[in-house]
């Protein structure tokens, strides 16, 4: 009997370390494609207006689908969420940004690294111990990220020092916001994530009131009547008005909230079935998302060198997970 209820437990853990992973995989590549839409309309109107616009419509989704997630609602799991917010409002803004800047290709996979060692620092300064492969794996994922940032090769796309501090600026917020959320009360549902995502438009929407503010003065205080300033005369023919170019940009940060809070629901649910450092790594594989959403429509080119560094990133991550 006691044997077979050993067997019984290993297969139950083991069964919950696949699922955990396929979890983990699954909502690494969700996580991709919501960077890139994310990153393509940054392009077209500001990062903050597109964290915005899909904190609101991530929220909308989760409010829809709390009843039908069993979930308490508690101080811890309320802070927790709240908190996560605010890293998650630095860690998307930061993101979003980078990747309008560009390369996707390269700042992604960056974002990515960093990400993932800072919950794997936490856990290590909390007493984790990872195997030998572990540590080889941090090694590896080191070099992955000089050979995907710092050294391109002559003609390829070449990052500039604005984009690599915001990506490694996100990575440590992204890191942030999973340990966060691993803390969160196993019964509170999606209760984390609500919170979150109401945080998270509450901060982007206040930062779009003050720039809003701040250019109405700005205007305010300029040219009045009287000045240089030209003005059209009677009869005079106007220019005809230029088409809305906030359309597509709009269209795909709806489309970037949707696909960010399933994404979240999925790290949400891998963390309670597994262990945050896995489900770190194997989320930080989200730029083979990026990466290929982007070679598929943005035509960007990667140099043989920053391919072995993002095989050696996804390598690493890989490693990692089995450790």
């Amino acid at each position: 009997m006691k044997m077979s209820s050993a067997c019984n437990a290993q297969f139950t853990g083991y069964r919950e370390g696949m699922l955990t992973v396929a979890i983990g995989l699954v909502s690494a590549l969700i996580f991709g494609a919501a960077d890139f839409l994310g990153g393509s309309a940054s392009r077209r109107i500001s990062a903050v207006r597109v964290t915005a616009i899909a904190a609101v419509t991530g929220l909308i989704l989760l409010l829809t689908a709390l009843p039908l997630v069993p979930s308490t609602w508690s101080t811890e799991a309320v802070a927790l969420g709240a908190l996560s917010g605010v890293s998650g409002a630095v860690a998307i803004g930061l993101l979003y940004a980078c990747l309008a800047i560009g390369p996707m290709s390269i700042l992604s996979p960056l974002t990515a690294v960093v990400s993932a060692i800072v919950p794997l620092t936490i856990g290590l300064a909390a007493g984790e111990r990872l195997q030998p492969l572990g540590y080889v794996a941090l090694g590896l994922a080191l070099v992955a990220v000089v050979l995907v940032g710092f050294v391109p090769e002559k003609g390829a796309v070449r990052p500039s020092l604005k984009g690599v501090l915001m990506a490694v600026g996100s990575g440590v917020a992204i890191g942030v916001f999973l340990v966060l959320i691993d803390l969160a009360p196993d019964d509170s549902g999606l209760v984390p994530l609500v919170m979150n995502r109401a945080v998270n438009g509450a901060i982007m929407f206040a930062i779009i009131g003050l720039l809003a503010l701040v250019a109405w003065r700005r205007r305010s205080s300029g040219p009045r009547s009287g000045s240089t300033e030209k003005r059209s005369q009677p009869g005079q023919a106007r220019s005809a008005p230029t088409p809305p170019s906030w359309r597509p940009g709009l269209t795909l940060a709806i489309a970037c909230g949707i696909v960010d809070a399933v994404a979240n629901a999925g790290l949400l649910l891998g963390v309670r079935l597994g262990e945050l450092s896995v489900m770190a790594v194997l989320t930080a594989l989200y730029p083979a998302g990026t990466i290929i959403l982007a070679a598929l429509v943005l035509k960007e080119r990667i140099a043989p060198v920053q391919i072995v560094g993002l095989v050696l990133a996804v390598a690493a991550g890989g490693m990692l997970a089995l450790a």
